[in-house]
């Protein structure tokens, strides 16, 4: 059989068995992002084991796989949640703009200078979430008007440039700063930072699809996976509550925590 139309899909170098642990990875990447974010440090990783790919193709193709889950979540979340969308979209759309502008400041300066502040920084939200046991029960909106919408806008460009650079927890990220700077619950604060995170990837994708970096076989491997996680985990959400949310977020950040501490002390 003829398979050179597989040629710069990604598929004519990986195995079946990488191709099926890269779609079982997609799956739980996708479950943990619809929940908390996060679910890129799973699933990098195991992209990063397939043969000829450079860093910023696992990066693209990763972004791809993302999309769709995000996108799935996002909806998913709608649906059943209804979130305010007066205050997601102007969040996601900053978060757009700052995730390409993140990606150009990437190519220029090495991820590894933000790291440390980045670890310190989850250590704080930690130990905030941890001290404050009722924060995220409930929604009790500390701003309102123009200055509700206008940190919401700030947060998402922020995150977003965040995202462009690095990625890591970039959900996580959102969803602390929705419940402690304005005063969502985790479950509305999960639901408008899939909007926002949607947003990121589609703003980092386009940066990589213009460069040629996306391998869209293994893009669409991610992808479908991807889409099966995030409707799993969105519903799973949904069905269990702001407690199960939170109990998943301090997993997330800890392990965020552990592993970017890791990159800091190793030099990577």
């Amino acid at each position: 059989m003829d398979l050179s139309f597989l040629e710069g899909s990604g598929l004519d170098t990986a195995t079946p068995g990488l191709l099926l642990l890269l779609a079982l990875t997609g799956l739980a990447a996708g479950f943990i992002d619809a929940v908390v974010g996060g679910g890129g440090l799973l699933q990098l990783p195991v992209t990063l084991m397939l043969p000829g790919l450079t860093p910023v193709q696992a990066l693209a193709t990763n972004k791809m796989g993302s999309v769709f889950g995000t996108a799935t979540s996002a909806v998913t979340f709608h649906r059943r949640i209804h979130p305010d969308l007066l205050t997601a979209l102007p969040m996601a759309a900053a978060a757009f703009v700052a995730a390409g502008a993140g990606a150009a400041v990437a190519a220029a300066l090495p991820a590894g200078v933000f790291k440390p502040i980045i670890v310190v920084a989850l250590v704080a939200v930690l130990a905030f979430t941890v001290a404050k046991p009722s924060m995220g029960r409930f929604t009790d909106l500390r701003h309102s008007g123009a200055r509700h919408y206008g940190l919401a806008v700030l947060r998402g460009a922020v995150i977003g440039f965040y995202d462009g650079v690095m990625g890591p927890g970039t959900g996580s990220f959102l969803i602390i700063g929705l419940v402690s700077l304005l005063g969502y619950s985790f479950m509305q604060a999960s639901a408008k930072a899939k909007i926002a995170n949607l947003a990121t990837n589609l703003g980092a994708l386009l940066v990589f699809g213009a460069h040629g970096s996306i391998l869209w076989g293994l893009g669409l491997v991610l992808g479908l996976s991807n889409m099966a996680g995030g409707y799993i985990g969105a519903r799973t959400a949904v069905a269990r509550g702001n407690s199960f949310i939170r109990v998943v977020f301090f997993a997330v950040v800890s392990v965020l925590i552990v592993k970017l501490g890791w990159d800091v002390l190793t030099g990577h």
